[in-house]
């Protein structure tokens, strides 16, 4: 036999002998994958925390809280979509799972989500400058309105203050959103651009025209048929108008001279949607909660919005200082704060958290989100009680993490108790402060007319049956009477006493005895924030110019 022969013959014999091998490999795979698929035990679903039930009736009768939402995710699972309690104090209707809710600020990261979206399309860069999708757009400063980017829209750092500019959206106004857009550029500054973080509502409403202009559809349109419907918030809406043509929907209820009573919807415009007008429920909200702990990915396995522009949504933009907690929450701790783009990231315990709240006159809610553990929360009320919603989170939260033991509930009781004897408190010492027997410098006829800010607009005060009143022009919910208090300042006491928010009225003279400018200032720390009078400076509207 040649040596090319047996050469030929042993590489035959060698390709059988690995044939041969394979085949028993491949055998014992098979019955390596059966026995395993056999032995295999079923993924298990994480427990609920023992004695969940309880915990939801404490919080909502310690809180007085009429009706709750309640969702839990955790590991890509809905673990709980609940509703608890009453729709509406005296009425027996419950609140079952699809109960809608105002969830107000919680509305913001849909609008990052949103412009996210016009990212990912290339049709929105998140440091584009605004005015060059938005040309019709300026600030106070015009190098601000020349700089300002997409992102800044969205994190809280423009320059100007808390609330700036939010009575063009509340008490309901008759401003839409065009004409908000046009009189931003009147409001004023409060720090310089991009150095200090101040919570705001007004960039939002500039993002959702931001948003039309370069979809082309609606921000109400776009929210709800791009993400709400491919998320499968079934239930949800997009509006503040839309709440009284809903059947299943939570009535507000606030806080009112020592008792919680239900309270007529204030927001029923559409102004104020990018910044907080989404109703919803907790079927809807834990569906929504997987999508943002999965990095922006939907059931069905395709991306809402991809990783990367989840990473810029998630990741701090704007640092906001760390404050201790009150004593009694000292577990509550954070070692890091910021704001991302329409959510606040901070540490929880030493795990990073995603969260934001949502509070509209009746109604408070909170999303809190740990990506490291895959859990997700959301809690939403028709009472105007944070610390419901903190307690109820933390204690859930507790568990997961195996936190050592902690009464959230009996701490937040006492963290309420002292905050309402400090409260009143400072009514004392305001009531304490008053100059009694001063008389204003002018007759009272003469501190009617119309007077004017720049950004605001129009508030009227007029003499009538021998008392002033008092009537911002596009909020009709603020009308009512004008109070002495003493020297030229005098207190607006608002006819519909649901406001709770008086303010100062206080009158400035010139060198000739007549009034050169008014100015406003809310009466106590109970007021919102978003009564933003001391950001108001009205001058008179010189008659012959009405």
């Amino acid at each position: 036999m040649k040596i090319k022969d047996i050469k030929t013959m042993t590489l035959k014999l060698n390709w059988r002998l690995v044939f041969i091998l394979a085949l028993l490999v491949f055998g014992l795979l098979q019955v390596g994958s059966v026995a395993g698929a056999q032995n295999q035990k079923p993924v298990s679903k994480p427990d609920l925390p023992p004695g969940i039930e309880a915990l939801v009736g404490r919080v909502m009768k310690t809180f007085e809280v009429p009706g709750l939402n309640l969702a839990i995710v955790k590991d890509g699972q809905v673990l709980l979509s609940k509703g608890y309690g009453l729709k509406k104090l005296g009425e027996p209707d419950p609140v079952d799972a699809r109960t809608l809710f105002g969830i107000a600020s919680n509305s913001k990261v849909f609008t990052a989500v949103a412009l996210g979206m016009l990212v990912d399309e290339g049709k929105l860069r998140w440091d584009g400058r605004v005015i060059d999708y938005l040309p019709e757009f300026q600030m106070y400063d015009p190098n601000v309105s020349r700089e300002i980017m997409v992102r800044d829209l969205l994190c809280h750092r423009c320059g100007l203050g808390l609330g700036a500019g939010d009575l063009m959206l509340w008490p309901a106004s008759d401003l839409d959103r065009k004409e908000i857009l046009r009189r931003v550029r009147y409001i004023k500054p409060a720090s310089s651009f991009r150095t200090k973080y101040a919570y705001n509502n007004i960039m939002f409403v500039v993002a959702g025209e931001l948003l039309e202009k370069v979809s082309g559809m609606r921000w109400e349109d776009f929210v709800r048929e791009k993400i709400q419907k491919r998320v499968g918030m079934n239930y949800s809406n997009t509006s503040c108008a839309l709440v009284d043509k809903e059947e299943n929907v939570a009535w507000p209820h606030v806080p009112l001279e020592g008792k919680v009573v239900p309270v007529k919807n204030l927001y029923l415009t559409e102004n104020v949607n990018p910044a907080g007008g989404i109703n919803s429920c907790a079927e809807d909200m834990a569906r929504w909660m997987l999508v943002l702990l999965n990095n922006g990915k939907l059931a069905d396995g395709s991306q809402l919005v991809s990783e990367r522009v989840m990473n810029e949504i998630t990741n701090i933009v704007t640092p906001i200082p760390v404050s201790r907690p009150a004593p009694e929450l000292a577990p509550a701790a954070m070692n890091f704060n910021g704001y991302g783009l329409g959510l606040r990231i901070r540490d929880y315990r030493r795990y990073k958290v995603w969260t934001h709240t949502g509070g509209l006159e009746g109604y408070v809610s909170q999303v809190w989100l740990m990506p490291e553990i895959g859990l997700g929360v959301t809690v939403l009320t028709n009472q105007e009680s944070t610390a419901a919603f903190a307690a109820l989170t933390n204690q859930i939260v507790d568990y997961y993490l195996k936190a050592p033991k902690f009464d959230w509930v009996e701490a937040y009781k006492k963290v309420t108790e002292k905050n309402a004897r400090r409260s009143k408190e400072e009514i004392a010492k305001i009531y304490a402060s008053r100059k009694k027997d001063t008389r204003p410098s002018l007759n009272l006829q003469d501190y009617a007319g119309l007077y004017r800010d720049d950004w605001y607009g129009e508030v009227e005060i007029k003499y009538e049956n021998r008392d002033l009143t008092i009537r911002f022009k596009h909020n009709p919910e603020l009308y009512g009477k004008l109070e002495h208090w003493h020297y030229d300042t005098f207190v607006a006491r608002w006819f519909d006493r649901e406001l709770r928010a008086d303010a100062f009225v206080i009158f400035h003279l010139n060198h000739e005895g007549t009034i050169s400018e008014v100015k406003m200032l809310p009466f106590s720390s109970d007021v919102d924030f978003s009564y933003d009078y001391q950001d108001l400076l009205l001058k008179p509207v010189p008659k012959e110019k009405k």
